[in-house]
């Protein structure tokens, strides 16, 4: 093991051995010359992925490779809170986390640019890397934090209203740059260790998205800013494992992951606002898709699940979370 500030790089696996395989094999590439090591936590998979895993690392040789598991499936951030908890193989703190999803391949250099930019940028707690799909294509990974207004600009879907809007947008352009965002998604997320010692881990009330949301609007209320930096390039399939893309219905998971961060951030008086201007988005949207003859970008009955959803969670109401995959970044 090298020297310089040590890095605890984590991969998380729900059922997809072989492309959480072809991860690792690119993190241990991009951890050369590297002081840390690798843990990849197994999240309840029950499928055999453990055993496929671990018997790959032990006849790779790979020294710095740990294979763990969760033994409960609590969602994406319940996954990688075990691997941070772990810590390094001699049970001390790293310095830097990583937090890589399985079917994301970080180039060679990508794991040290975030290093390196951390190390460089003392006032940047977190830094996040450029993400693009196997044809070189961005993903868009960058945003701003969710508000009333942007409940409001992202249902209506029209663009007179999105430019009036467009500081409230939550997506941001992908920037060329390097630089500070309100938030990252978390397919390749570098976190200083003193960082999460101060405002805590991931919070394991959210089961699947918005939980880096939420951690990164954490560190940005205790003074750390959140860091794009583009010179750390990323391939993603997105969505592997989650299969949004082939949604037809929104998951409960989601509408309590989205209900649970605006009530925990703002309170119970702003969540019902923006929920209320997230309908009257989407009724703008419904009205301009009925006029023109196309059919509604949302899935079917997604206003009446959200209505539902947040007055039975406003009643204190919880609904039960499905086994769910874990992965996170662009669909």
């Amino acid at each position: 093991m090298t020297g310089g500030p040590s890095i605890l790089t984590i991969i998380l696996n729900w059922r997809t051995p072989a492309m959480t395989i072809k991860s690792i094999e690119a993190a241990h590439l991009a951890m050369e010359g590297l002081n840390g090591e690798i843990v990849v936590v197994d999240n309840d998979s029950r499928d055999g992925s453990y055993e496929q895993i671990a018997s790959h690392v032990a006849d790779r040789g790979w020294d710095r490779v740990r294979v763990v598991q969760s033994h409960r499936n609590g969602g994406f951030g319940a996954g990688n809170n075990v691997g941070i908890r772990g810590g390094l193989s001699d049970t001390t703190k790293p310095d830097y986390v990583y937090v890589l999803n399985s079917d994301a391949f970080p180039a060679r250099d990508a794991i040290t640019a975030l290093r390196d930019y951390l190390e460089a940028t003392p006032r940047a707690g977190f830094a996040g890397s450029y993400i693009h799909g196997p044809d070189g294509a961005p993903h868009l990974t960058t945003f701003r934090f969710p508000s009333i207004a942007s409940e409001f600009e992202g249902a209506c879907r029209f663009g007179p209203v999105s430019r009036l809007l467009s500081d409230a947008k939550v997506p941001v352009p992908t920037p060329e740059t390097a630089g500070r965002v309100d938030w990252l998604a978390g397919a390749s997320l570098m976190m200083r260790q003193s960082v999460l010692d101060e405002i805590g881990l991931f919070d394991e009330e959210f089961f699947l998205y918005f939980e880096e949301t939420d951690l990164c609007r954490r560190a940005s209320r205790a003074g750390h800013e959140v860091h794009f930096v583009p010179e750390s390039r990323v391939a993603h399939i997105g969505s592997a494992s989650t299969r949004m893309k082939e949604w037809r219905r929104v998951p409960d998971y989601w509408f309590d992951s989205r209900f649970y961060y605006f009530r925990k951030n703002h309170g119970p008086a702003y969540t019902a606002i923006a929920t209320l201007a997230h309908v009257a988005g989407g009724l703008v949207h419904r009205l301009r898709a009925l006029l023109s003859g196309q059919k509604p970008v949302d899935p079917p009955g997604f206003l009446l699940t959200l209505i539902r959803h947040d007055m039975s969670a406003f009643l204190g109401r919880r609904s039960e979370h499905r086994p769910s995959p874990h992965l996170k970044g662009a669909s």
